[in-house]
């Protein structure tokens, strides 16, 4: 059985800082795949936004060849990333995100896997091949898009703490500790 709702904190869906509203989304979902559930389970939306999330963090931090080299070039991540920025609305990010995995499609796979297995600091002709600072010139706000995805989804509910363990532990059929 699928757990269909998107839920999200009280304290979060009324904060001023929409990463609030992500970071819910995703402590939900990391506690449910701590108590055992298969990410089958959990709402497909609410995994696109935690992968979003991600993907947006990795390139924040250290551009686009640090999101290929942590996330290990994972077909599957790169569909659910470009299925999500399409359905945020996230165009000119999914053209950037588009035109930069065609550079790492034409890389053999040797490069790649030397690139994958090798250090990201240093001399990195590769890494400095897959950068791009686009990114950063984007006016699409990939926080505001997602954030706001989350918050008009049908499924989206805001719950109170208490509420959403109550909540999780239903689902999972019992008691969940608290940190």
């Amino acid at each position: 059985m699928e757990f269909g709702r998107i839920i999200i904190s009280e304290t979060a869906f009324n904060s001023e800082n929409l990463q609030d509203v992500i970071h819910s989304n995703i402590s939900v979902i990391n506690l449910m795949r701590e108590e055992g559930v298969n990410d089958d389970l959990i709402h497909e939306d609410a995994i696109m936004s935690y992968y979003l999330d991600y993907y947006t963090s990795q390139y924040t931090e250290g551009n686009f060849a640090q999101f290929v080299y942590n996330s290990g070039w994972d077909k599957e991540l790169n569909e659910l990333i470009e299925e999500g920025l399409a359905l945020i609305g996230a165009y000119n990010h999914l053209a950037l995100f588009q035109q930069q995995s065609k550079k790492v499609k034409l890389m053999s796979s040797v490069k790649l896997n030397k690139f994958l297995k090798g250090k990201l600091e240093g001399v990195n002709p590769i890494r400095d091949l897959l950068n791009n600072d686009t990114f950063f010139e984007i006016e699409e706000n990939l926080i505001t898009l997602n954030a706001d995805f989350l918050k008009t989804h049908p499924d989206f509910e805001v719950l109170s703490v208490d509420d959403m363990f109550a909540t999780l532990e239903e689902f999972v059929g019992h008691e969940i500790k608290r940190a």
